[in-house]
């Protein structure tokens, strides 16, 4: 079993590390491009020609499913994605934890790149899926872009410009990209305020591995023994995992295995 994730760049750990835990036998192609990253400030159609030039180089690995590990990506180019690869191979994409988070009690917050806060498709998914919860939109600046860069400082200032933007009492927060899923403990203590019980963190990495592997009919098998194969493309080429990855605990279950090579 081989899967497939694509991103703009490391926001696929999240996803990459669901699916490893999930499937410790799946052999992982991770697709990234970094040097066109971030995307949310992107055109459309510049995404959908990034998204899918990742695609085209993670296809050539043959993988039996492909997770569009990015929620810019997955608005702006999933059904291109979809038209050029499917029925042939899956394609997997990255939809904000909306849903599960209103269903689980509000006050919600939202938080997302500036790109996509406000915009018609996260608003639709408030309204379909958070109907009478109250939901705010949190912009977080500058965020996904330190998360990339393994930037402490940067993070640090970007999630708390982000806490101050959040109203207080909300129980829940969507990480509504990514990357925000990497530094997913930060946030959650930046907007705790006791004596409130633990603010609920919603992301998509579990929910989207899981998906994966029902759409290539595999069922979850955590006990299986490890594969370690593991190929990075970045760019189209093969690479090691970037030294930023391993900043963060996903990559790091990822990066303890040698990449495949051949």
């Amino acid at each position: 079993m081989k899967i497939a994730l694509v991103d703009s760049g490391i926001g696929l750990l999240a996803a990459a590390a669901a699916v490893r835990g999930l499937r410790p036998d799946a052999a992982l192609v991770l697709s990234s491009d970094p040097g066109t990253m971030p995307w949310g400030p992107r055109t459309p159609g510049e995404v959908s020609a990034y998204a899918l030039a990742c695609a085209r180089a993670a296809a050539a690995h043959r993988p039996d499913a492909l997770i569009v590990a990015c929620n810019t990506a997955s608005v702006a180019a999933l059904p291109a994605l979809r038209a050029e690869l499917e029925p042939g191979l899956p394609v997997i994409g990255t939809v904000p934890a909306v849903k599960p988070a209103a269903a689980a009690g509000g006050p919600v917050a939202v938080w997302a790149t500036p790109a996509t806060t406000g915009s018609d498709y996260q608003r639709d998914l408030i309204r379909d899926f958070a109907d009478g919860v109250p939901t705010a939109e949190v912009p977080c600046p500058g965020l996904a872009d330190a998360v990339e860069r393994a930037d402490e400082s940067a993070i640090d200032a970007a999630v708390a410009a982000a806490a101050a933007l959040t109203p207080p009492g909300v129980a829940s927060v969507v990480l509504g990209c990514t990357h925000y899923e990497l530094v997913a403990d930060r946030i959650r203590a930046a907007v705790a305020t006791a004596p409130a019980p633990p603010v609920a963190l919603f992301g998509s990495a579990t929910a989207v591995a899981a998906q994966a592997l029902r759409r290539i009919g595999a069922r979850p098998d955590p006990e299986a023994a490890p594969s370690g194969d593991l190929t990075v493309l970045l760019g189209g080429t093969e690479a090691e995992l970037p030294p930023t990855a391993l900043a963060y605990a996903e990559g790091r279950v990822l990066g303890a295995v040698s990449p495949a090579r051949g």
